[in-house]
């Protein structure tokens, strides 16, 4: 299927591993310049340099902390200067748990040092980035939320907060910006099996004595996931690709589930 994204030019946030590494790869197999955006230096070149070697793009790698305006508006600029129309920005960046315990308990600078990372950073890289987005209809704004923003997972307070606050961001510009004709969607992912959890997963399969593939159907179906297992990365990436492209351009404003089934909210007979 021709994507019509080749030559083109997108940031993602927390490009250096993860979900974002992988979206960043999937977008450069089909010819996208790709600027990845992180804070650790040595990561990024890491992942910039096994980028350009599978696909032969240009990769810019832009070390920044977006709990920072400062420090994202020089990424930005810095960017810019090699790459000076970027018709993706996928808002993917975000923090861990920082720890287990009731959030209700946290103090506001822990609840605000989450937000400021995720939610009011996916607005710092948008605004920083968006002159630079053309408004002939190749331009989109992608954010990476996730079902914390739909269901209650224990301990994710601010998890839920930054995911449904991001998804009502995405309704907001996607009015606002629809005059530039560029699209703005949220991707929320139910469980995605990144590095973290697959070693988790074969340490418990070790403890369990199964394997690891019994481990993952027994648990992802405790979780309610009909499909009895969690995304791959490169399955987050595939859809990040799709709505990129041309081929997504009237999909505006929508929020698009990629969870095997957990929000259907299944019960037993």
């Amino acid at each position: 299927m021709e994507l019509g994204l080749k030559g083109r030019a997108a940031v993602v946030t927390g490009g250096s591993k993860g979900i974002g590494r992988a979206i960043a790869r999937g977008l450069a197999r089909e010819g996208v310049d790709i600027v990845l955006l992180a804070r650790g230096r040595e990561q990024l070149e890491k992942t910039a340099d096994e980028i350009r070697r599978e696909s032969g793009v240009r990769v810019v790698v832009a070390p920044a902390d977006i709990g920072s305006a400062d420090s994202v508006k020089q990424a930005a600029a810095t960017a810019t200067r090699e790459l000076p129309s970027i018709h993706v920005i996928v808002n993917n960046a975000g923090g861990p748990m920082r720890r287990m315990d009731r959030q209700i308990t946290w103090s506001d600078a822990e609840w605000l040092d989450d937000v400021n990372l995720k939610l009011i950073g996916m607005l710092r890289v948008t605004q920083a980035f968006l002159p630079a987005v053309p408004k002939d209809g190749s331009g989109r704004i992608i954010n990476i939320s996730g079902t914390a923003s739909q269901l209650v997972w224990a301990p994710a307070l601010t998890h839920g907060l930054n995911n449904a606050a991001m998804n009502q961001v995405t309704s907001y510009l996607a009015h606002d910006l629809a005059g530039d004709q560029i699209t703005v969607n949220a991707i929320i992912p139910g469980l995605v099996g990144t590095e973290g959890r697959e070693a988790w997963a074969e340490n418990m399969a070790k403890q369990q004595n199964v394997t690891k593939e019994e481990f993952l159907t027994s648990f992802c179906r405790r979780m309610g996931i009909p499909s009895g297992r969690w995304a791959t990365m490169e399955e987050v990436a595939d859809l990040v690709t799709f709505v990129a492209s041309d081929r997504g351009r009237y999909i505006n404003g929508a929020k698009l589930l990629l969870d095997g089934g957990l929000t259907i909210n299944p019960r037993p007979a």
